[in-house]
């Protein structure tokens, strides 16, 4: 016998319920769905609120106890302003650059078939299927200067000399951009997609240029897409430790390497967690800022 899911209160209710009813079956349903709700909130309170807790508590507290030292020794200490800035800028960077080759890639995609866009999606995900360090060790073997790189340009006449596009800033940015593109792509592809193909008819169909056209027409109606990707990219590119580490070689400071020799080899819990809090305040101020013109709903959604 095949079970019968009871009906909700407010169906129950009947349309010849009168007001009061509802009222109470409303606040059952909203009461079930709390109920619901408690054990993800209890395990989203463990596995992250209890930690960032923890990190908050040790940034105020020094070897006397409570104090605001941690955050004076992060203001005064030069390293951490430039591993800040080095962190903003090639965060800035990798999000200008995915923007500009996620945008051209997913339009392009818009006007395949179906089939085709639907390979190009899978061959874009492909990169998920292996771990970031594998693919910065592999980075390592293109970039290096006997790498295959180089030996294709030097041997296309491009160069007469290897370029150094490792061990330094360049190198750290490539693995970056190689690895934050299909967070662009996907967001951006998916409000691409949704936007009808008669606008850019009918644009032409009134004497608009193409180029006129997608400027006026179809890139203001990609906007959304647009913001998703950079914010995602962006976010996600400030807490880069693996990339930077290996491809940077020691020269590209940013703030998650930063904060790591603070706790790890100089065993200096509090500024390294005052380091922590801060930035995660910033990104937490980002989306803060993002929300004010613009619902995370809209942003994510498909």
């Amino acid at each position: 016998m095949s079970a019968i899911a009871s009906p909700s209160p407010l169906l129950a209710a009947g349309p010849a319920a009168g007001p009061e009813a509802l009222a109470a079956a409303g606040r059952r349903d909203q009461v079930r769905a709390a109920t619901n709700a408690v054990p993800a909130v209890l395990v989203i309170g463990l596995l992250l609120g209890v930690p960032c807790l923890w990190l908050l508590g040790l940034s105020f507290w020094g070897a006397d106890g409570p104090t605001l030292q941690n955050y004076v020794h992060l203001f005064d200490d030069t390293a951490y302003a430039r591993s800040l800035w080095l962190t903003l800028w090639m965060a800035g960077v990798t999000t200008a650059i995915c923007l500009v080759a996620g945008y051209v890639l997913a339009y392009s995609m818009t006007l395949m078939p179906r089939w085709a866009a639907t390979l190009m999606l899978a061959l874009v995900a492909l990169p998920f299927w292996t771990s970031v360090l594998v693919r910065t060790y592999a980075w390592l073997i293109l970039l290096q200067n006997r790498g295959i790189v180089n030996n294709l340009l030097m041997q296309g006449g491009l160069i007469d000399e290897p370029l150094r596009m490792m061990h330094n800033t360049t190198g750290a940015l490539i693995g970056m951009v190689h690895i934050m593109l299909p967070f662009m792509v996907f967001p951006l592809y998916a409000a691409l997609s949704k936007i009808d193909g008669d606008h850019m008819r009918a644009a032409a169909g009134l004497g608009a240029s193409p180029a006129y056209a997608f400027w006026r027409v179809f890139f203001p109606q990609s906007l959304p897409g647009v913001a998703a990707g950079c914010v995602l990219v962006f976010v996600m590119s400030l807490g880069f430790y693996i990339t930077p580490a290996l491809l940077g070689g020691g020269k590209s400071i940013v703030m998650a390497i930063a904060i790591e020799h603070d706790i790890s080899r100089n065993m200096n819990w509090g500024p390294g967690s005052a380091a922590g809090v801060l930035f995660v305040g910033g990104v937490l101020a980002i989306f803060a800022i993002v929300t004010r013109f613009m619902s995370l709903e809209r942003l994510f959604s498909r």
